[in-house]
């Protein structure tokens, strides 16, 4: 069921390691970097709450959720093949926004598709399971350019006309055909559970009109579930601090590790190739650690493992700006996987252990809270608004990290990460005050 997720997160892994790069490639000032990154949570904030409103009032013959995985694969899949042609600043941020639209549209049915297939009993492990999809999808979209250079022979200094690698080039094509055929054999193979005569007698005498479903979002918001209230600041401060990451991690890698912050010269690429074997690994250890919570959220509880996950993430993530150049010669495991840039620099896998296993609760834990606390029938809108806990922490960093960047952190992006780490501390801490669904235990 979660093969489709496989396909959508390898999408939003090649964003993550690869649009900053783009953009510098292109020619963007560091400091705009977050604005350039608008698309995502500006879709996600307009798009999730009102396809999860309409998804759970669609009735087709291919069910509820189906029309909507197809039209997001398509969308992503055109995004997909046409951003490695982007020609300036302007095209690229222009196809990252339909990218991220059809990323929005699949995004919150998926989440919604998981709760109608589960019972109750069921969520920690599908929301876990999807989880882990995250971490495996991601961990080969970052890993895939060092995969076409490692084990297939591509030049890493081939570059087009506008500095985009071939490597990101085949990167996008391979994640355009992946993000439809997952998708495709995820609806074939599963396919949505027959709509009871209850409901459907609720979806025909549900209002259609777009006043309806504005007013049903409204509505979902202010009776909102005290958990799902509850993880509100949670949110803003571990998706404000995960922006940072995202938009300079590679910036960061590249002033302390290969002391460089041209974005055209080779050692610029390197950080970059770096940094991509960096979230691939961590991704690898979100992947196996999203399974190994499950016992673990049964016992304890989803809030107090998502809050001890956030707290090693930020100590963890504090870390990354330490990492010095190059210490010799890279073990030969690392040579195997593809990452010898990453076992040159031993040092980056303590951050990548702090962001494996917060990536994997992040991905996992808050659905089970969240799932174990709304009612079935409105599954499609709460999940959407959740979505907007997400994006709106996202959007304000847009529109006022690149200040913060230029004037409170003199321009240096190893100072953004350490604030990063700061505020995913702060976020642990919101915790605290998170139940867990029926008095803090998962259903075994």
């Amino acid at each position: 069921m979660n093969l489709g997720f496989l396909g959508l997160q390898f999408s939003f892994g090649l964003q993550q390691g690869n649009m900053v790069p783009i953009y510098s490639w292109l020619g963007a000032d560091e400091s705009t970097l977050p604005v350039l990154q608008l698309a995502g949570p500006m879709t996600g904030l307009l798009i999730q709450p009102l396809i999860g409103a309409l998804s759970d009032r669609t009735s087709t013959r291919l069910g509820r959720r189906t029309p909507y995985f197809l039209i997001g694969a398509v969308m992503c899949s055109l995004g997909l093949f046409a951003m490695p042609h982007s020609t300036s600043i302007l095209m690229a941020a222009s196809l990252l926004w339909l990218l991220d639209a059809g990323n929005n549209i699949t995004m919150e049915p998926y989440r919604a598709y998981v709760s109608d297939r589960l019972n109750g009993d069921q969520h920690a492990i599908g929301f876990l399971s999807q989880s882990a999809f995250t971490g495996l999808a991601q961990c080969l979209a970052f890993l895939t350019p060092s995969i076409l250079v490692y084990w297939l022979g591509f030049d890493r200094n081939a570059v087009d006309a506008h500095n985009i690698p071939t490597i990101t080039h085949v990167s996008f094509i391979i994640g355009a055909v992946l993000s439809i055929s997952t998708i495709l054999w995820s609806v074939l193979r599963v396919p949505e559970l027959p709509i009871t005569q209850e409901e459907q007698a609720r979806i025909a005498a549900a209002p259609r009109s777009a006043a309806a479903t504005l007013a049903e979002i409204r509505d979902a918001i202010l009776t909102m579930p005290r958990a799902m209230r509850q993880m509100a600041w949670m949110s803003l401060f571990q998706w404000y601090a995960f922006a940072i990451y995202w938009a300079y991690g590679a910036l960061s890698i590249g002033r302390t590790a290969f002391a460089t912050s041209d974005k055209t010269s080779g050692a610029f690429r390197d950080a970059v190739l770096t940094t991509q074997q960096l979230g691939a690994f961590y991704n690898l250890i979100g992947f196996v650690a999203a399974f190994a919570m499950v016992p673990v959220a049964r016992r304890l509880g989803a809030a107090r493992v998502h809050m001890g996950c956030l707290a090693l993430c930020g100590l963890s993530l504090m870390c990354l700006p330490q990492v010095g150049p190059a210490q010799g010669a890279a073990p030969a495991l690392f040579h195997a996987l593809a990452m010898p840039e990453l076992g040159q620099h031993l040092a980056l896998m303590i951050p990548a252990f702090g962001l494996g296993l917060g990536w994997a609760s992040i991905m996992g834990n808050p659905y089970v809270i969240l799932a174990g606390s709304i009612p079935p029938e409105r599954t499609g809108v709460y999940m959407g608004i959740f979505n907007m806990m997400i994006v709106l922490p996202m959007i304000l960093n847009a529109l006022s990290f690149g200040w913060i960047y230029h004037h409170l952190l003199g321009g240096d992006p190893r100072l953004a990460i350490d604030a990063a780490g700061v505020l995913l501390l702060c976020a642990a801490v919101t915790m605290l005050r998170v139940k867990s669904p029926r008095e803090g235990i998962i259903p075994a």
